[in-house]
C-alpha cells in the first residue's frame, strides 16, 4: 500500500517546544516525518527527548539551533540545505532570526510516540512563542 499526503494549511499540532507541526508521513519501517515551522522572532522552549532521535533538514528561512549533550554544546546556523541530528537525551532549542518562516523537515526514529516524549529543560535563550 502506498501512502501520500499534502501539507495542511493549518498545523496538525503544536510541539511541546512551541513550534508548528504538520504531519508528512509515518513509515511502516519505523520512522515518522513532519514539517516544522517557526515564525520570525520566535524562540522555542528547550526540550530533550526520552526515546527518539531526529534528523533535520532546513528548507527555508534562517535561524540557529542550540544543542547540549553532556559536556558537548554547540550552536548551528540554520539555512536552507543545513542538515543536523538530535540524539536521544540531547537538550536543544531553536530560534528564527530571519524575516520569513523557518521551515524544517524532521524525520524521527522510531516514530513519535506521543506528547510525553519531549521533556522541558533549561536552554540557551529565553523562549518567545
Amino acid at each position: 500500500m502506498f501512502e501520500s499526503t499534502r501539507l495542511s494549511r493549518e498545523p496538525d499540532s503544536i510541539a511541546p517546544d512551541g513550534s508548528e507541526i504538520r504531519l508528512v508521513s509515518v513509515a511502516r519501517s519505523g520512522a515518522s516525518m513532519v514539517h516544522c515551522t517557526l515564525h520570525p522572532g520566535q524562540i522555542t522552549r528547550a526540550v530533550h527527548h526520552r526515546t527518539v532521535e531526529e534528523a533535520w533538514l532546513c528548507i527555508s528561512g534562517a535561524g540557529r539551533l542550540w544543542r547540549s549533550d553532556g559536556g558537548l554544546q554547540d550552536t548551528l546556523d540554520l539555512m536552507p540545505g543545513t542538515g543536523s541530528s538530535i540524539s536521544t537525551g540531547t537538550r536543544f532549542q531553536f530560534r528564527n532570526d530571519g524575516s520569513t518562516p523557518l521551515e524544517i523537515v524532521i524525520a524521527t526514529f522510531p516514530p513519535w510516540p506521543g506528547e510525553d516524549e519531549a521533556v522541558l529543560c533549561e536552554g540557551e535563550w529565553t523562549p518567545r512563542i
